[in-house]
Order: C-alpha cells, then structure tokens, then sequence
C-alpha cells in the first residue's frame, strides 16, 4: 500500500495514540451494540485491532471498511521513522563561536527536518519589507538612527514563526544574544503555547578559530567561502613566508577577486570570542535545567561533527 506523507504523519499520530486507540475502541462497541447482525460482524474485528492499535478503520452508514496502517513503501517508511525520532515541534536554538561550523550545519539540520532556519537580521529586513505593524516600528527606529528594541524584535519572530513553514519547528540562529533576551523570548514562547526544546552548542578550542577565521577569503556577490588551508583557490600563491599573495586571492568561477571581511582579523577575533563567551554561557545556564542544552565538538572531521549534530537533535540527546 503506498501512502502519502500526509497520510502516514496522520496514521503515526493515530498509532502512538492510546487515546486515539480508546476512541476507536469506543467506537467499535457503540456500533457493537446499536447496530445489526452485519455491523456485529464488522465491529468484533475492528474492537481487537483498535486494541493492538495497529490499524485504522471507518463505520459508515451504507459501508464499513478497515484499513490496516502498513507502510510498506520505503520512502514513506524513512518520513514515518524522521516522525517518530525526531518529532514533536522542534523550537532550536544553534549557538557557536564565530568559524564554528553554524553555517554548514545549519542548512543541513533544516534539510533533514523540514523546518526553517531563522536569521533576526534576515527577518527584520523581511519584516520592514513587508511594512508590518513592527516592521514600521523597527524602521522609525532604524531611521532615527537607533537601535532596534528586544521588543521589537521578540514581536517579529512572533510574527514570523506564525508562518506555515514554522507549523513543525524552527532554528534560531544569531538570538538570543543575552539573558534578557532569552526570558524574553520564553515569555513569548509559553504565550504561543510552545517552548525551546532544544540547544545546540558548537564548541572549538578559540586558538584553532583563530586559524578558520583569519585563513577565510570570500567572493562578495556570490558568498562563496575559500581558506588558506582547507579550501584555497585554485589561483592562489604564496610569498616567501607562506602566506598567501593578496592578488593572487581569485574566485574559481569569475575570475573576480576575493576579499577577507574586516573582522576576520586576529584582533577583532579576540574582541568577538570574549563577547560570545560573556553573553553565551549564562544563556546555556539559563536552558541546562530544563535539559534541553546539548554540547557538540565542533573541533574534528565535518562527518564527526555530524554524527554529534544528529545525536544531540533526538529525543533526550545531549
């Protein structure tokens, strides 16, 4: 039997259900006992298997029929198994040091559970856009020259996680910065009804992001990223001292020279290690009671790292 996504999500619900068993059993005795000989027949069969919980079934008026819930087809198998390992609605928060990996890792968590990841910058832009009741405050504000409030900003991603493709989940990336913001945003949260189930901590010895930050060369209009040593360009040479020549520094694809951003500098990287520290640990404190913080070694092969990203997101990893 070949079943939609759809379907299978409804029959898992209906499977792992004890009350939606209860129902089915209850169901199957009322036409039991208000029904003929011929909805006698019908109800027996159909009260055992609501018991086992093992299949699903229908009383009509003018027809009966049970459908038993086997998901033989594959592709429909591995939804119901992503279902069932790594649902209910996950509310993430990814958190990591600048040259952590969040931008490879991040992508690949909303690949494999459907659900989106959220930028603030990217969804104040939207929000101001888009002319929102709190996009039109965060633009008075940006056009003043001030700062955008934690208010503000709490009130769009209320209004961005109400979207549909925020209905299984989402993954915050770049919020909360600070304590505040983290209460904030759980007051928020517990109004919606929901919680953060889960955070996801990338951790790398700051010496070794020193080497990923500052080896990092990009090619502005594209976004494509190049380093020194893990991934350098194929046109890149290097001076008497190893290091790479700036002219030299060329985007594969263009031809067009690549840049390394302002803060990617020794300098600004021990400014920004101590920010993140500071502001970072009392946030995992603030979550580690509720058992939702799960630490991962960002410091080894990309496949490691994996390996721990996908412990850390099933029920009870940490």
């Amino acid at each position: 039997m070949m079943l939609t996504n759809t379907a299978l999500r409804t029959a898992t619900r209906r499977i792992v259900s004890s009350t939606a068993s209860r129902r089915c059993a209850s169901s199957a005795s009322a036409a039991f006992k208000t029904q003929g000989e011929e909805a006698r027949r019908v109800a027996l069969p159909l009260l055992a298997v609501a018991t086992l919980g093992g299949c699903a079934f229908t009383v009509g008026r003018k027809e009966e029929s049970t459908k038993c819930i086997a998901p033989t087809d594959s592709a429909a198998a591995a939804v119901e198994q992503k279902f069932a390992t790594y649902w209910p609605r996950n509310i993430m928060i990814l958190f990591g040091p600048p040259g952590a990996g969040k931008g490879t890792h991040g992508p690949k968590i909303e690949d494999l559970l459907g659900i989106p990841q959220l930028s603030t910058g990217d969804m104040l832009r939207a929000a101001v856009a888009a002319k929102t009741e709190v996009g039109l405050k965060a633009a008075a504000v940006m056009k003043a020259g001030g700062l955008v409030s934690d208010e503000i900003v709490i009130g769009i991603i209320r209004d961005r996680i109400r979207e549909p493709d925020c209905k299984f989940g989402f993954i915050l990336d770049g919020f909360p910065r600070t304590l505040v913001q983290a209460e904030a945003l759980d007051k928020m949260l517990a109004e919606e009804g929901a919680c953060v189930t889960k955070v996801v901590e990338l951790q790398v010895p700051d010496e070794v992001l020193e080497e990923r930050i500052c080896g990092r060369w990009i090619h502005k209009s594209s976004g494509r990223s190049y380093h020194v040593k893990y991934a350098p360009p194929k046109s890149m040479k290097k001076d008497a001292k190893g290091n790479p020549v700036p002219e030299s520094m060329k985007d594969d694809e263009t031809g067009e020279a690549l840049m390394q951003r302002p803060d990617d500098t020794s300098a600004a990287l021990v400014k920004r290690l101590q920010s993140y520290h500071g502001e970072t640990v009392p946030i995992l404190n603030h979550y580690k009671p509720a058992g939702v913080v799960a630490e991962v070694n960002a410091n080894q092969s990309m496949d490691g790292v994996w390996g721990e990203v996908l412990g850390a997101l099933k029920r009870g990893g940490n």
